[in-house]
């Protein structure tokens, strides 16, 4: 089973698409993008310093062209990526890019939206100093309770030794002079506090933008950083994408979803190495290769050929039900009743609960038809934007 992942922000570096423009029409590509990106792609890719491409607004568009330029190059159309490879992900603003490449929306829209959404984050960013700080190593629940402790949002959940904590500057230094024990900090090279709830403007934007762009079903198993699930709808995909702008990357649960599909070959667009290095230790025994310049293009092609199988979408094992927004969890129906699993039957949309937030009730509701199999918050929790809360079976279709 062949995975195509798209990486997101903070993996740019100076010039890493100065061999792609060798390709003449990953070149043209590129020239024609630049008007809907809103920037230069081919400058920005070949000649702009690490600070130019630090800009969200720069390196976003620049992010989800090259991987569409490149998937484009492997599959001779990007248009004949979903008969090849059996799922996509994209991690953060990658999720944009394997949308196209699943064929839910156009490359075209895909950059009308990150264009957006990339100038609407810039501008998030700049009403508080805030940023993002990459934990190393120790243990999960010590860095998760760190976190809390000084008012951080694990803001992406890569996997079991990495998290990346997002907050104010005060924040992060706070965590850097009293670090969990056995972790170590790297602060990363971004403008803000991304999916996080200092990002909230930035989700008005992109929901506004989103209303005139239209979808298709998914074509392939197309992955959802909100929880892992595989999206079978390209509406729900849309809404999780304007969601996902304020909300944890969760990963960790992408890769256990590719585990769970049984995933024998990822190949990740460039710019490459972020996401193949976390499968390297979250999937061994997994085919991996980093498409970092044409040069890779044959290798790539050959594990295409060797790895492709052309199959339906699959549903994963299970679905996690995540909070729509920080607040309070209350389980409305559900409070006083013991956990019983397997006697709870829902259908997609049953409201299971909803979250307080200063005294706006935001519903809970099951995320497809199935069985709830364990409860991750008890009523009364106080929960994160983004935050798991319970996993659901969906239910296999006769």
């Amino acid at each position: 089973m062949l995975v195509i992942v798209a990486p997101g922000q903070g993996s740019q570096v100076p010039g890493f698409l100065a061999p792609w423009l060798e390709l003449p029409a990953v070149a043209k590509q590129l020239e024609d993008w630049s008007a809907l990106a809103g920037c230069d792609l081919v400058y920005s890719g070949t000649i702009a310093d690490a600070e130019e491409i630090r800009d969200t607004a720069v390196a976003q568009p620049l992010l989800v062209a090259a991987a569409m330029a490149a998937a484009g190059a492997l599959f001779g159309h990007i248009e004949d990526a979903p008969r090849l490879c059996s799922a996509v992900a994209g991690h953060s603003v990658g999720e944009l890019a394997a949308g196209a490449i699943a064929g839910v929306i156009s490359p075209d829209d895909a950059l009308r939206l990150v264009r957006v959404r990339g100038e609407a984050m810039a501008r998030a960013a700049t009403t508080e100093p805030t940023g993002m700080t990459a934990v190393l190593g120790g243990d999960t629940d010590a860095v998760l309770a760190a976190l809390g402790a000084h008012g951080l949002t694990p803001a992406n959940v890569n996997s079991a030794g990495q998290i990346v904590a997002a907050g104010t500057v005060q924040q992060l230094a706070a965590l850097a002079a009293d670090p969990p024990s056995g972790a170590r900090l790297r602060p990363l090279q971004v403008a803000g506090a991304f999916h996080t709830r200092h990002m909230a403007p930035a989700v008005q934007a992109l929901r506004h933008a989103a209303d005139g762009i239209a979808t298709s079903d998914p074509r392939t198993t197309l992955l959802s950083n909100l929880d892992g699930a595989a999206v079978r709808s390209g509406s729900d995909w849309l809404e999780r994408i304007v969601i996902q702008v304020s909300a944890p990357v969760r990963w960790d649960e992408c890769m256990r979803t590719l585990a769970g599909l049984d995933a024998s070959a990822i190949i990740e667009l460039p710019p490459a190495g972020t996401l193949t290095g976390l499968a390297r230790r979250a999937l061994p025994g997994v085919a991996l290769l980093a498409l970092k310049t044409p040069a890779e293009l044959d290798a790539a092609r050959a594990l295409v050929a060797s790895h492709a199988v052309e199959t339906a979408t699959r549903t994963p094992e299970w679905r996690l039900l995540v909070a729509p927004l920080a607040g309070t969890f209350r389980a409305d129906a559900l409070a006083g009743r013991e956990p019983q699993p397997a006697e709870w039957p829902v259908i997609a949309g049953t409201q299971l609960g909803h979250v307080d937030a200063r005294g706006t009730l935001h519903p809970v509701t099951a995320p497809c038809a199935g069985h709830v199999v364990e409860w991750l918050v008890e009523d009364s929790d106080p929960v994160s934007a983004g935050q798991p809360m319970a996993r659901v079976q969906p239910e296999i279709a006769e």
